[in-house]
């Protein structure tokens, strides 16, 4: 498989955790890429029309996109982890937590927009302010309703969680998204000392 990746994407981690995590990071032959969100990659565009990263493309020339289904292909390349549960009820709630540290990610990333790529002059205090609420409550709802399931055996969801906090890590190093919510704190503490996590740490 072939992945166009920006080694600072949060959403290029979670494909790259998951593999490690599967133990099929081999398998992927990294592409670099000129994503952005102004102006379209226009080698990824005949794979992906948004032009953007994560795009997948399979031995066959079919492609994949975004970073949730090439996520669900990766955990199809071996038996073990299972990061989807095939269990009903276990599926959905793991496939809803990662929707919400995807809605983390969403919000973070547009405030990294709003900030780096926006003209000074240009710039909506009351816009930023508006996504990084949708942070906090994220972080609030993964600290109230998820621990409990965080704790639990490695999942596409988890992944997606640790990737959401390492990128306020990475691009908010002055947001303390830790102070009460230590017991997230703690669990993404660990979780970070993963050799998967430790070998995709963004960059750039």
């Amino acid at each position: 498989m072939k992945l166009f990746h920006s080694p600072a994407s949060p959403y290029v981690r979670k494909v790259l955790v998951s593999a490690h995590e599967k133990g099929v990071a081999h398998q992927i032959e990294l592409l670099p890429s000129a994503a952005g969100p102004v102006k379209r990659d226009q080698t990824i565009i005949p794979h992906n029309p948004s032009g953007k990263v994560p795009t997948a493309v399979l031995p066959d020339g079919q492609p994949l996109f975004d970073s949730r289904v090439i996520c669900a292909y990766v955990d199809t390349l071996s038996e073990t982890p299972r990061l989807v549960p095939t269990s009903h009820d276990e599926r959905f709630r793991v496939l809803t937590l990662e929707a919400l540290a995807d809605s983390i990610l969403d919000a973070a990333l547009l405030c990294r927009y709003e900030t780096v790529m926006r003209p000074e002059e240009k710039r909506w205090t009351d816009w930023y302010n508006g996504q990084m609420e949708k942070i906090d409550s994220g972080l609030d709802d993964l600290s109230r309703n998820w621990l409990g399931r965080l704790q639990g055996p490695v999942s596409a969801g988890s992944i997606a969680v640790a990737c959401a906090l390492g990128y306020l890590d990475f691009r908010f190093a002055d947001k303390d998204w830790r102070t009460g919510r230590n017991a997230l704190a703690d669990w993404y503490g660990v979780f970070a000392e993963r050799q998967s996590m430790k070998a995709t740490w963004p960059q750039g």
